[in-house]
């Protein structure tokens, strides 16, 4: 069987070395070794500090996802917020690892099909469309009431 070094060598001396290649063996490599604890070795070593430590890291975790919440709908980085927080997470918990690699993927992934030609061609056009909708109820508001702010506006 192949190992990541002989597969490395092969495709070096041949000049076949292709992203693809490499973004399956990461893969792999990621999915033979299971997931441990980032903690110290002197946390590890005693399991109520290393509960303590997994209690203080899930807290730091939830405050951060909690703030990119809040920043979906006030300023600020939202999303980044709640994948900073769910990275957080990843360092001592398996399932928010397991999460947080599959969003990966899924961003990647959804990230490849928005340079597909048809699908960049598609929201362009989406976007003129909403574009020039929103442009012509903006006119219309002002043809109909002027510049005047929806809460000031009498009977009319």
């Amino acid at each position: 069987m192949n190992t990541g070094s002989d597969r490395g060598t092969n495709e070096s001396a041949t000049g076949d070395t292709t992203t693809e290649t490499s973004a399956q063996s990461a893969a792999e490599t990621a999915e033979e070794t299971p997931h441990v604890s980032k903690a110290p070795a002197f946390i590890k070593a005693s399991k109520s500090l290393h509960l303590s430590w997994q209690v203080g890291v899930f807290i730091v975790g939830l405050a951060v996802i909690a703030a990119g919440v809040a920043m979906l709908v006030l300023p600020g980085p939202g999303w980044v917020a709640i994948f900073a927080g769910l990275a957080i997470w990843a360092t001592e918990f398996a399932w928010a690892h397991l999460v947080l690699r599959w969003t990966k993927r899924k961003v990647t992934e959804a990230a490849q099909k928005a340079l597909d030609p048809k699908v960049r061609r598609r929201n362009i056009i989406l976007t003129t469309v909403g574009l020039v909708v929103a442009g012509a109820l903006i006119g219309f508001y002002l043809w109909k009431y002027g510049l005047v702010l929806p809460w000031d506006l009498k009977d009319q």
